[in-house]
């Protein structure tokens, strides 16, 4: 159960950290300006890194509860990543005045949203996978 708990919050850090390189990627590329996306992101430790680094691990939490209703593994992480992307889009974003489904920021901010967590829990399942296989 230990090894289960470490897999997933390691799984949900590294696929964190993976979304978090990719989105400022894609707003250093400018990608988001050319979708009429305003989100700004950042690569530093206070506003993006550990914020996101925490959140990714304790969402990735949930994987072990989730695995014993869908054993399979990256199914389990998809449908895992729909939980933080509708806490991001129907809590976050309206908090931070972004308007719900961040919308304010832009007519694809949900597209952005929902890819990115997908892209969380693709890597999360990866992450897992390399654990439980020892390698």
């Amino acid at each position: 159960m230990i090894k289960r708990l470490a897999a997933a919050y390691f799984g949900g850090a590294l696929g964190a950290m993976v979304v978090t390189l990719v989105l400022w990627g894609a707003a250093r590329a400018g990608l988001f300006k050319e979708i009429d996306v305003a989100w700004r992101t950042s690569l530093s430790w206070e506003d993006s890194i550990a914020p996101n680094l925490l959140l990714g691990s304790l969402w990735g939490l949930g994987l072990p509860l989730l695995r014993k209703r869908i054993p399979d593994l990256v199914r389990a992480c998809l449908v895992l990543s729909m939980a933080p992307a509708i806490a991001q889009l129907f809590f976050w974003m309206p908090q931070a005045g972004h308007g719900m489904l961040g919308v304010e920021l832009g007519a694809l901010t949900p597209v952005v949203i929902l890819a990115a967590c997908l892209l969380w829990g693709y890597t999360l399942s990866q992450g897992v996978a390399r654990v439980e296989s020892g390698a």
